[in-house]
């Protein structure tokens, strides 16, 4: 295909302008014309080629090798000019080993440096798949038949040192054995996949990804495309679970300023840790959990809004995370009526009752008694909101304005998001009626 004109520029020129010119015997005004428009050519193409240039490839290569529960990656990188100079992975597990690559290589102290070559380079390493959660389970498995893991026990997290305004076309794809497959949080038609995450210069792979002899069910459910997978033979309900979300997925999409458009949950038996796990648009979820328990709360929808409001707590506010995570789960349950409201009655005094068992709200980790506590809290909170407000808000309204912006929640945004609705500072969250949280002091918005 040629090179492609600026119309609006020879536009810009007159069509009275340019008739009169060829028109006319003055060959110099025709001269000038056709300058003109070779000039609004050359412009538009320059323009057109500086913003590719600020553009390089990066392409992952997975090999999975199942006798060694391991696979090998490999980041080729490829540029036109010297875009990317620097890659570091610092803090590296010991699960990954055997190092190479082309340009200038460092590892020491438990981080690798690279500097590919001007034109781009290649990076290779092994990383050993299984991981130990408890006694003889795992939270990452590879093996003869079938693995789950994350991308990011594959694929450490990188800080990279490019060209200004110089942005990644990141791709991924996977070298199986005869007879696999996989399924990730990306879309599966293109090959190699396509990885792409808003508001970073350098894209990498996230999320749980399933390989091997696998089962997959799919559905698009109020905008979202849903895949449920896991491997043949295991007790995995993937129509049980399409079903719940069928229910509840609508209720949640009103809550987000911006749903996400996919939602990849895998799962699987034994030896899988006996819980569940949520990533950037994807989760794992244990086969034999329940999807609702007998006290009404559902392990699949905690992780469900878990991936869905992706939000980041500072240290000692994990219980607003989970808080919230559990709170809007039993939420979605009776709103998309798989709940009755006399259940969803009973379920929030068991949380109160379990509440009692908890020291502190803000600890380290939030414990399944902190969390219930939390979602008293939530509750709380959620009814002073309407009676203050003449039921005109609620906490969604909270949870809509807390999500806004990338940064860090912590109990002072709360309370001030709260202030803000409510006209005056919130009771529910005074400091006297939140155990084992630090007083928030005058320009100390995270103390």
């Amino acid at each position: 295909m040629g090179p492609e004109f600026n119309m609006n520029c020879i536009s810009g020129l007159g069509a009275r302008s340019l008739s009169s010119a060829l028109a006319g015997k003055r060959r110099w005004a025709l001269f000038l014309a056709l300058i003109a428009v070779a000039a609004c050519d050359v412009e538009s193409s320059e323009s057109a080629d500086t913003r590719a240039a600020r553009d390089y490839d990066a392409h992952y290569s997975v090999k999975v090798i199942p006798e060694e529960s391991s696979v090998e990656v490999l980041l080729e990188i490829r540029q036109s000019r010297h875009l990317l100079r620097e890659l570091t992975f610092t803090s590296l597990p010991d699960a990954l080993s055997d190092y190479s690559g082309n340009g200038e290589l460092q590892v020491s102290n438990g981080t690798l440096r690279w500097l590919p070559p001007a034109k781009g380079g290649t990076l290779r390493w092994r990383v050993h798949v299984a991981h130990r959660r408890g006694k003889d389970t795992y939270d990452a498995w590879l093996g003869p038949a079938w693995g789950i893991f994350r991308a990011e026990d594959i694929i450490p997290r990188a800080r990279t040192r490019a060209l200004k305004g110089s942005t990644s076309n990141t791709t991924l794809s996977f070298d199986l054995p005869r007879g696999w497959s996989t399924v990730t949080e990306y879309s599966g038609i293109s090959d190699p996949i396509r990885v792409k995450r808003p508001g970073r210069r350098f894209d990498q792979p996230t999320g749980w990804i399933a390989v091997g002899d696998i089962g997959v069910r799919r559905e698009k459910i109020a905008g979202i495309r849903v895949a449920v997978a896991g491997p043949q033979g295991h007790a995995v309900r993937r129509m049980d679970m399409l079903a719940l979300l069928n229910w509840t997925l609508p209720e949640l999409v009103t809550l987000l300023p911006q749903p996400v458009p996919r939602l990849t949950i895998v799962s699987a038996g034994k030896p899988m840790w006996r819980g569940g796990l949520s990533a950037p648009a994807s989760l794992y979820l244990h086969a034999d959990r329940p999807l609702i328990s007998e006290n009404a709360t559902s392990p699949l929808m905690h992780e469900v809004v878990h991936t869905a409001l992706s939000i980041r707590t500072i240290e000692g506010a994990d219980w607003i995370a989970e808080g919230l995570a559990e709170y809007y789960s039993l939420e979605l349950l009776k709103r998309g009526g798989a709940i009755s409201t006399r259940r969803y009655g009973i379920a929030i005094a068991d949380q109160a009752d379990w509440a009692k068992q908890a020291d502190t709200l803000c600890g380290a980790t939030s414990t399944g008694a902190t969390t219930a506590l939390a979602v008293t809290v939530f509750h709380a909170l959620n009814k002073e909101i309407e009676d203050r407000t003449g039921g005109a808000s609620d906490l969604d309204e909270l949870l809509r304005q807390v999500l806004v912006g990338t940064d860090p929640t912590d109990l002072a945004k709360l309370k001030a998001v709260a202030a803000d609705i409510i006209g005056s500072p919130s009771d529910v969250l005074h400091i006297d009626k939140l155990p084992g949280c630090p007083k928030i002091t005058p320009g100390n918005h995270s103390s």
